[in-house]
């Protein structure tokens, strides 16, 4: 589902981790939580998740959420 390479990224002392989507894979609309706007299908862009929840993986996974890559490298 999720095309490039995972990586770990740390803001603000959270780890996250993060895997860009190309614009071939990206096949659905989401709303970016760093600007409320509509990632549009066909805009390539990033899926973030908290690498390091209490919770555990799969809550994690849950929770991933798809970002403009601008807004996630500013945030």
């Amino acid at each position: 589902m999720l095309a490039g390479w995972k990586r770990t990224e740390t803001r603000r002392g959270v780890a996250w981790t993060v895997q860009p989507v190309s614009a071939a894979q990206a096949v659905k609309e989401y709303t970016c939580p760093g600007c409320g706007r509509t990632v549009a299908a066909g805009v390539a862009h990033i899926v973030a998740w908290r690498s390091d929840g209490v919770l555990g993986d799969a809550a994690d996974l849950a929770a991933r959420r798809h970002w403009h890559t601008h807004c996630w490298s500013i945030a």
